[in-house]
Protein backbone atom coordinates (compact mmCIF):
# COMPACT_ATOMS: atom_id res chain seq x y z
CA UNK A 1 0.00 0.00 0.00
CA UNK A 2 1.30 3.49 -0.87
CA UNK A 3 2.07 6.07 1.83
CA UNK A 4 -0.78 8.22 0.49
CA UNK A 5 -3.29 5.38 0.84
CA UNK A 6 -1.97 4.49 4.29
CA UNK A 7 -2.47 8.07 5.50
CA UNK A 8 -5.99 8.19 4.08
CA UNK A 9 -6.83 4.83 5.62
CA UNK A 10 -5.82 5.93 9.11
CA UNK A 11 -7.92 9.09 8.92
CA UNK A 12 -11.01 7.42 7.44
CA UNK A 13 -10.94 4.49 9.87
CA UNK A 14 -10.63 6.85 12.82
CA UNK A 15 -10.60 4.01 15.33
CA UNK A 16 -14.39 3.78 15.34
CA UNK A 17 -17.25 1.92 13.72
CA UNK A 18 -20.53 3.19 12.33
CA UNK A 19 -20.90 5.75 9.51
CA UNK A 20 -17.33 5.17 8.32
CA UNK A 21 -18.05 1.46 7.94
CA UNK A 22 -21.17 2.29 5.92
CA UNK A 23 -19.18 4.49 3.54
CA UNK A 24 -16.52 1.79 3.16
CA UNK A 25 -19.23 -0.69 2.25
CA UNK A 26 -20.52 1.74 -0.37
CA UNK A 27 -17.02 2.15 -1.80
CA UNK A 28 -16.54 -1.61 -1.98
CA UNK A 29 -19.86 -1.97 -3.76
CA UNK A 30 -18.96 0.91 -6.10
CA UNK A 31 -15.72 -0.77 -7.10
CA UNK A 32 -17.31 -4.16 -7.70
CA UNK A 33 -20.45 -3.03 -9.54
CA UNK A 34 -19.37 0.12 -11.35
CA UNK A 35 -15.64 -0.31 -11.97
CA UNK A 36 -14.34 -3.89 -11.89
CA UNK A 37 -17.52 -5.20 -13.55
CA UNK A 38 -16.92 -2.79 -16.45
CA UNK A 39 -13.39 -3.93 -17.16
CA UNK A 40 -10.97 -1.98 -14.95
CA UNK A 41 -8.45 -4.59 -13.81
CA UNK A 42 -5.40 -2.77 -12.40
CA UNK A 43 -5.32 -3.92 -8.74
CA UNK A 44 -3.62 -0.71 -7.60
CA UNK A 45 -6.35 1.40 -9.18
CA UNK A 46 -9.07 -0.74 -7.60
CA UNK A 47 -7.35 -0.46 -4.20
CA UNK A 48 -7.18 3.32 -4.52
CA UNK A 49 -10.85 3.56 -5.48
CA UNK A 50 -11.78 1.48 -2.43
CA UNK A 51 -9.64 3.60 -0.11
CA UNK A 52 -10.15 7.24 -1.13
CA UNK A 53 -13.33 8.64 0.50
CA UNK A 54 -15.19 10.26 -2.40
CA UNK A 55 -17.86 11.59 -0.04
CA UNK A 56 -15.29 13.94 1.49
CA UNK A 57 -14.66 15.54 -1.91
CA UNK A 58 -18.25 16.72 -2.43
CA UNK A 59 -20.52 18.99 -0.43
CA UNK A 60 -22.31 17.50 2.60
CA UNK A 61 -25.57 17.79 0.66
CA UNK A 62 -24.18 15.43 -2.00
CA UNK A 63 -22.42 12.98 0.36
CA UNK A 64 -25.21 10.37 0.25
CA UNK A 65 -24.85 10.28 -3.55
CA UNK A 66 -21.04 10.17 -3.55
CA UNK A 67 -20.83 6.52 -4.59
CA UNK A 68 -23.53 6.63 -7.25
CA UNK A 69 -22.55 5.99 -10.86
CA UNK A 70 -22.72 9.64 -11.95
CA UNK A 71 -20.91 12.95 -11.81
CA UNK A 72 -21.78 15.40 -9.03
CA UNK A 73 -21.57 19.20 -8.75
CA UNK A 74 -18.65 20.63 -6.77
CA UNK A 75 -19.36 24.36 -7.19
CA UNK A 76 -18.15 27.01 -9.62
CA UNK A 77 -20.05 25.26 -12.41
CA UNK A 78 -17.78 22.21 -12.21
CA UNK A 79 -18.36 18.52 -11.50
CA UNK A 80 -16.57 15.53 -10.03
CA UNK A 81 -16.47 12.78 -12.67
CA UNK A 82 -18.33 9.52 -12.17
CA UNK A 83 -16.20 6.90 -10.37
CA UNK A 84 -15.84 4.62 -13.39
CA UNK A 85 -14.38 7.40 -15.53
CA UNK A 86 -11.89 8.37 -12.80
CA UNK A 87 -10.75 4.75 -12.48
CA UNK A 88 -10.64 4.16 -16.23
CA UNK A 89 -8.51 7.26 -16.84
CA UNK A 90 -6.14 6.36 -14.03
CA UNK A 91 -5.72 2.84 -15.39
CA UNK A 92 -4.89 4.18 -18.85
CA UNK A 93 -1.85 6.00 -17.41
CA UNK A 94 -0.27 2.64 -16.44
CA UNK A 95 1.29 4.03 -13.25
CA UNK A 96 3.65 1.87 -11.18
CA UNK A 97 4.26 4.13 -8.17
CA UNK A 98 7.37 6.12 -9.08
CA UNK A 99 6.12 8.48 -11.77
CA UNK A 100 5.94 12.25 -11.84
CA UNK A 101 2.39 13.15 -12.92
CA UNK A 102 0.82 16.40 -14.10
CA UNK A 103 -2.92 16.82 -13.64
CA UNK A 104 -4.80 19.60 -15.41
CA UNK A 105 -8.04 20.31 -13.58
CA UNK A 106 -7.75 19.67 -9.84
CA UNK A 107 -11.45 20.23 -9.25
CA UNK A 108 -12.40 18.95 -5.80
CA UNK A 109 -9.10 17.05 -5.49
CA UNK A 110 -10.61 13.56 -5.74
CA UNK A 111 -8.76 12.50 -8.87
CA UNK A 112 -5.65 14.15 -7.41
CA UNK A 113 -5.90 11.90 -4.35
CA UNK A 114 -6.32 8.83 -6.56
CA UNK A 115 -3.25 9.79 -8.61
CA UNK A 116 -1.24 10.51 -5.46
CA UNK A 117 -1.87 6.95 -4.29
CA UNK A 118 -0.62 5.57 -7.61
CA UNK A 119 2.39 7.77 -8.43
CA UNK A 120 5.49 9.22 -6.83
CA UNK A 121 4.53 12.91 -7.09
CA UNK A 122 1.54 14.76 -8.51
CA UNK A 123 1.52 18.36 -9.73
CA UNK A 124 -2.04 19.60 -10.20
CA UNK A 125 -3.31 22.82 -11.78
CA UNK A 126 -6.79 24.31 -11.34
CA UNK A 127 -7.85 27.49 -13.12
CA UNK A 128 -10.40 28.41 -10.42
CA UNK A 129 -8.59 29.61 -7.26
CA UNK A 130 -11.50 28.81 -4.95
CA UNK A 131 -11.54 25.16 -6.03
CA UNK A 132 -7.76 24.89 -5.75
CA UNK A 133 -7.84 26.20 -2.19
CA UNK A 134 -10.65 23.84 -1.16
CA UNK A 135 -8.81 20.88 -2.72
CA UNK A 136 -5.63 21.81 -0.87
CA UNK A 137 -7.48 21.84 2.43
CA UNK A 138 -9.09 18.44 1.77
CA UNK A 139 -5.81 16.81 0.78
CA UNK A 140 -4.04 18.23 3.82
CA UNK A 141 -6.74 16.87 6.13
CA UNK A 142 -6.36 13.43 4.53
CA UNK A 143 -2.59 13.51 4.97
CA UNK A 144 -1.80 13.38 1.25
CA UNK A 145 1.67 14.91 1.02
CA UNK A 146 3.03 13.94 -2.39
CA UNK A 147 1.06 16.63 -4.24
CA UNK A 148 1.72 20.21 -5.23
CA UNK A 149 -1.13 22.45 -6.29
CA UNK A 150 -1.23 25.59 -8.40
CA UNK A 151 -4.08 27.94 -9.25
CA UNK A 152 -3.45 28.85 -12.89
CA UNK A 153 -4.47 28.24 -16.49
CA UNK A 154 -3.34 24.70 -17.30
CA UNK A 155 -2.91 25.25 -21.04
CA UNK A 156 0.86 25.70 -20.76
CA UNK A 157 1.29 23.04 -18.11
CA UNK A 158 4.00 23.31 -15.47
CA UNK A 159 7.19 23.79 -17.53
CA UNK A 160 9.59 24.22 -14.61
CA UNK A 161 8.72 20.69 -13.40
CA UNK A 162 8.68 19.05 -16.85
CA UNK A 163 9.11 16.47 -18.22
CA UNK A 164 6.28 14.37 -16.81
CA UNK A 165 5.91 10.61 -17.05
CA UNK A 166 2.15 11.00 -17.27
CA UNK A 167 -0.34 13.82 -17.83
CA UNK A 168 -4.04 13.58 -16.97
CA UNK A 169 -6.46 16.25 -18.21
CA UNK A 170 -9.95 16.48 -16.71
CA UNK A 171 -11.45 19.15 -18.98
CA UNK A 172 -11.95 18.95 -22.74
CA UNK A 173 -10.15 21.23 -25.21
CA UNK A 174 -11.13 21.11 -28.87
CA UNK A 175 -7.50 20.32 -29.70
CA UNK A 176 -4.69 18.90 -27.59
CA UNK A 177 -2.60 21.82 -26.20
CA UNK A 178 0.89 21.63 -27.79
CA UNK A 179 2.67 22.72 -24.56
CA UNK A 180 1.31 19.62 -22.79
CA UNK A 181 2.59 17.34 -25.53
CA UNK A 182 6.01 18.95 -25.23
CA UNK A 183 6.09 18.30 -21.47
CA UNK A 184 5.71 14.53 -21.81
CA UNK A 185 8.83 12.53 -21.06
CA UNK A 186 10.43 10.43 -23.81
CA UNK A 187 8.03 7.53 -23.12
CA UNK A 188 5.28 9.48 -21.37
CA UNK A 189 1.51 9.00 -21.67
CA UNK A 190 -1.30 11.55 -21.70
CA UNK A 191 -4.96 10.83 -21.09
CA UNK A 192 -7.18 13.69 -22.28
CA UNK A 193 -10.79 14.24 -23.41
CA UNK A 194 -10.90 16.10 -26.72
CA UNK A 195 -13.80 17.70 -28.56
CA UNK A 196 -16.58 20.24 -28.25
CA UNK A 197 -20.06 18.70 -28.05
CA UNK A 198 -18.90 15.23 -29.08
CA UNK A 199 -15.84 14.24 -27.07
CA UNK A 200 -13.51 11.26 -27.10
CA UNK A 201 -11.05 10.23 -24.41
CA UNK A 202 -7.65 9.87 -26.04
CA UNK A 203 -4.48 8.12 -24.90
CA UNK A 204 -1.40 9.79 -26.36
CA UNK A 205 2.04 8.22 -26.10
CA UNK A 206 5.33 9.89 -26.85
CA UNK A 207 7.56 7.59 -28.87
CA UNK A 208 10.89 8.63 -30.31
CA UNK A 209 10.39 11.92 -32.11
CA UNK A 210 6.64 11.65 -32.40
CA UNK A 211 3.36 10.66 -30.79
CA UNK A 212 0.76 7.93 -31.14
CA UNK A 213 -2.89 8.64 -30.41
CA UNK A 214 -5.81 6.32 -29.70
CA UNK A 215 -9.44 7.07 -28.85
CA UNK A 216 -10.60 4.78 -26.05
CA UNK A 217 -13.96 6.03 -24.74
CA UNK A 218 -16.75 8.50 -25.62
CA UNK A 219 -17.01 10.98 -22.75
CA UNK A 220 -18.59 14.24 -21.66
CA UNK A 221 -16.38 16.69 -19.72
CA UNK A 222 -16.62 20.37 -18.90
CA UNK A 223 -14.77 22.51 -21.49
CA UNK A 224 -11.11 23.43 -21.11
CA UNK A 225 -11.28 27.18 -20.45
CA UNK A 226 -8.67 29.92 -20.56
CA UNK A 227 -5.99 30.19 -23.21
CA UNK A 228 -7.27 27.05 -24.96
CA UNK A 229 -10.38 28.99 -26.02
CA UNK A 230 -8.74 32.39 -26.37
CA UNK A 231 -10.14 33.70 -23.08
CA UNK A 232 -7.78 35.24 -20.50
CA UNK A 233 -7.70 33.11 -17.32
CA UNK A 234 -8.39 34.55 -13.87
CA UNK A 235 -5.29 35.84 -12.05
CA UNK A 236 -3.29 33.30 -10.11
CA UNK A 237 -3.73 33.46 -6.35
CA UNK A 238 -0.38 32.64 -4.71
CA UNK A 239 -2.19 31.57 -1.53
CA UNK A 240 -3.61 28.53 -3.32
CA UNK A 241 -0.25 27.09 -4.37
CA UNK A 242 1.94 24.83 -2.30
Amino acid sequence: MSAALAAIGVLVAGGCRGPADSMQAKRNDMVERQIAARGVRDPRVLEAMRAVPRHLFVSPAEADSAYDDRPLPIGSGQTISQPYVVAFMAEQLRLTGKEKVLEIGTGSGYSTAILASLAGKVYSIEIRPELSLEAKERLLKLGVKNVELRAADGYRGWPEQAPFDAILVTAAPEKVPPPLLEQLSASGRMVIPVGAFYQELKVIKRQGGGYTEKSVLPVRFVPFVGEAEGVPPPPRDPATAR
